[in-house]
């Protein structure tokens, strides 16, 4: 997902979703302040045994230690998303927490990290945490750190199931099951945002109930002069036309075979019937002139711009830029999940965790990953995971979800993600399937699509002829 003030994994996932930091040149280093508060003290009491009877053994052992962050001067070494502020947000806080953890912080854009994980994994510093585009290759090679253990020490084992699937790899590579990898720093949602005031001039009063009304909008959108949708397609950022194609694929046809795909189960493929008929329809909307003109041009952050000043009446997107756009267009926009091209068929959408791994040679591991269960667990923590990051945080079944805003976006979203759940149609983002498969299938053929050099079918066997060379080489 996967950019999204968070690329997605829509992922996933819905995450989903990443759902989307220094674009394109040598990545920036931030350091988070140092604030003067004390650390919590994370270390359990040590039971203490009664003078009065030195021979008699304690009735419970003492509880073990948690992996935590110690009291002495520690730098995490991180490597997050270029255009998402939450992460940086919860490094600032977990500083003010934890004052003697400070942060040596990278950026870089989602597809630049699709091809330099590898080497930072690999390399002699290795990040303690780093945002992963994708998961399986770097597992199979060892890359990644075991959470296996965390998850035990730190109860993540007995959270709701769905949180740790998507990161779980098994040994013949498919994920779903297995050594859990990584971490969510959040669960995203993708959707169709909208502005209001150009809804209202194209008769749109509530949200369409079916791809059929969608498109009429579309169409009377076009027909007004308007912008239909907002897009975005440059290289740099991961071409964004994979949010409203992964969207058609699940409006006209069952989420279960896109997500076998993306999670490697054997014998998947893209190129299915509804998967075609997904790809005519957005191959139509290019040809339709539904997108910008220079949308091979447009980066992920200039088009979240050109929306908010009244760019575009519709948007997909992740719910990891709801801060934004209340920001910028407070009371003036809407979000609907894609409806479905059944009138009755649930609704589906990619909603996904915006994942982070350890290293497997990571110098703070323990750090990382006390910082990853703080993420989910800590109220600070979690309230501003749902103001930058626009989701559900995660964590425990009975925490309950930070006080939203009434009028806000995040209402929409999180009312949406509900929905979802209930449903149990999220999926992880296409993009996430294999390491390169974004930078070296969706994003090319995408942009080749909209330059009219290839069609809906051509369109799906590449990228499936892609997805099998990765395999093969895995």
């Amino acid at each position: 997902m996967s950019t999204k003030r968070r690329w997605f994994s829509l992922l996933g996932v819905l995450v989903l979703f990443s759902l989307l930091l220094a674009a394109c040149g040598a990545p920036a280093t931030t350091a988070a302040p140092t604030a003067t508060q004390a650390p919590v003290e994370t270390k359990a009491p040590v039971a203490e045994t009664s003078e009065a009877a030195p021979t008699t053994a304690p009735t419970e052992p003492p509880a073990p230690s948690v992996p935590n962050c110690g009291t002495e001067p520690v730098t995490l070494n991180a490597y997050f998303e270029t255009g998402f502020d939450l992460p940086f947000k919860l490094a600032e806080e977990f500083s003010k927490q934890y004052p003697n953890v400070t942060w040596d912080i990278k950026q870089d854009q989602f597809t630049n990290l699709i091809n330099s994980t590898p080497r930072l994994l690999s390399g002699d510093n290795p990040p303690d945490l780093i945002r992963l585009p994708t998961m399986v290759s770097f597992a199979k090679q060892g890359l990644l750190k075991d959470l296996d253990g965390y998850a035990a020490a730190f109860g993540w084992d007995k959270w709701p199931v769905p949180q740790l699937n998507q990161n779980r790899v098994a040994p013949d590579g498919t994920r779903g099951s297995g050594t859990l990898y990584a971490m969510g720093l959040n669960y995203s949602l993708t959707g169709i945002f909208y502005n209001k005031s150009l809804a209202a001039q194209i008769g749109m009063t509530e949200p369409p109930k079916t791809l059929a009304e969608f498109e009429d909008y579309l169409a009377k959108a076009k027909a007004a002069g308007l912008l239909p949708i907002m897009a975005w397609g440059s290289a740099k950022s991961g071409m964004g036309l994979a949010f409203p194609l992964q969207a058609l694929m699940a409006s006209v046809g069952p989420v279960e075979p896109i997500n076998d795909w993306i999670f490697q189960k054997p014998g998947a493929t893209i190129d299915t019937p509804s998967n075609l008929i997904a790809a005519q329809h957005l191959e139509q909307w290019i040809k339709n002139g539904y997108f910008p003109p220079d949308i091979n041009a447009i980066e992920y952050t200039d088009a979240n711009v050109r929306f908010t000043k009244g760019e575009g009446v519709f948007l997909f997107n992740g719910d990891w830029e709801n801060w934004r756009y209340d920001k910028d267009m407070p009371g003036n926009v809407g979000f609907f999940l894609m409806p479905p091209a059944e009138e009755g068929k649930p609704p589906a959408a990619m909603s996904a965790p915006l994942t982070y791994g350890i290293a497997a040679k990571a110098k703070n591991p323990d750090c990382a990953a006390f910082f990853l269960n703080w993420v989910a667990t800590n109220e600070k923590a979690r309230a501003i995971n749902v103001q930058y990051g626009g989701s559900n945080p995660g964590g425990p079944a009975d925490l309950p979800l930070p006080p939203v805003p009434e009028g806000s976006i995040t209402n929409q979203t999180l009312a949406a993600g509900a929905i979802i759940g209930k449903a149990g149609t999220a999926m992880d983002f296409i993009a996430n399937a294999t390491s390169s498969i974004f930078a070296q299938g969706w994003t090319p053929e995408l942009q080749k699509m909209v330059a009219g050099k290839q069609d809906a079918a051509g369109l799906l066997k590449a990228v499936q002829a892609e997805y099998e060379r990765e395999l093969a080489e895995q």
